[in-house]
């Protein structure tokens, strides 16, 4: 009875293969939906304006980008979770993925409704100060801060925000507590770090170079696993001590748990083939963002970047509080 079920269940598991395999080989056949969580303007539509066009000739269909915004991304991932499993429907995503899990308690999704594709980018920031903030290394600024307690004010683009949790995980690794001040987006935050307003800030890379490099701000260490290209002289969190901190802001697509593994697959293969193009490449590189090497870029990869992610954001958000409502 027992090998009667067995073989049963493996014929089944077959046959639902051989299906995948079938409608993989048609697909796509219609357009794909490319669902962005957060508005145009930003890094994460832009992750998906410079991949679009490099997967679609791949795919030989038209991927059309769809923004859904709020709730830190959540209402996006909620509904490509409910979408059809059939490769129609696909999400970008980052960090926001991983923390929203913690952070807000009622969402109608979990990890387990998504299939990972594959990773796309990553991105360092910066930790940087008002230009006139006397400490001049992270030794000192350390010391500073704690002489001056809940007095710091470090900006960041929003509660839950890449920014703000990196901040929270800084601060709590340097065992410093300074008070956290929320904006509408980074750039109001980093025009009141530039003006003085508030002392510290954890800032894109990209955006925090050029200010660094005119003195405008003062940086002590880049957050990611090896240092920016553009600032080439400052130290990792990683190299300064804080190993916890050889982190990455990344990118990856997901689509609805449930879509078979060779429509998967394809897309993942048209995901490469993206990335590996010239200008795709050159794209990234003048935006100051590092490419997943290739043996990084299999859907199993992906989710177990997301599930690492998922603890590290959980217990950072548990830890302080944070709660996105």
């Amino acid at each position: 009875m027992i090998f009667a079920r067995a073989l049963a269940a493996g014929v089944l598991a077959a046959s639902i293969f051989a299906g995948g395999g079938a409608v993989a080989q048609t697909y796509p056949a219609r357009p794909i939906t490319l669902i962005c969580p957060f508005p145009p303007g930003g890094a994460t539509d832009a992750i998906s304006r410079i991949i679009q066009d490099a997967m679609a000739k791949s795919l030989g269909q038209t991927i059309v980008i769809e923004n859904v915004g709020g709730a830190g991304g959540s209402i996006a991932a909620a509904r490509a979770a409910r979408a059809d499993k059939d490769g129609y429907t696909i999400l970008i995503h980052q960090v926001a993925l991983a923390a929203s899990l913690t952070m807000y308690p009622n969402l109608s999704y979990t990890e387990k409704d998504f299939a990972p594709i594959g990773l796309i980018n990553t991105a360092a920031s910066v930790f940087a100060a008002r230009p006139n903030l006397p400490a001049n290394d992270l030794r000192e600024l350390v010391a500073w801060m704690k002489e001056h307690g809940h007095s710091v004010k470090m900006g960041h683009a929003g509660v839950g925000s890449y920014g703000h949790l990196a901040g929270v995980l800084v601060s709590q690794e340097l065992g410093v507590a300074p008070t956290q001040i929320p904006y509408r987006g980074a750039g109001p935050a980093t025009v009141d770090l530039l003006a003085g307003q508030v002392d510290l800030e954890s800032l894109s890379a990209v955006s925090a170079g050029p200010l660094v490099k005119t003195g405008k701000l003062k940086a002590y260490a880049a957050i990611g696993r090896k240092r920016f290209a553009g600032l080439p002289d400052l130290p990792t969190m990683g190299e300064l001590g804080y190993k916890k901190l050889d982190l990455d802001f990344w990118h990856m697509l997901l689509a609805p748990a449930g879509t078979p593994r060779p429509i998967i697959d394809k897309v993942n293969l048209a995901l490469r083939a993206a990335v590996a193009d010239e200008r795709v490449k050159r794209t990234f590189a003048e935006g100051g963002m590092d490419l997943f090497p290739s043996d990084e870029m299999t859907p199993e990869a992906a989710g177990a970047l997301l599930t690492r992610e998922i603890k590290l954001w959980g217990d950072v958000i548990k830890q302080n509080g944070i709660t996105g409502g």
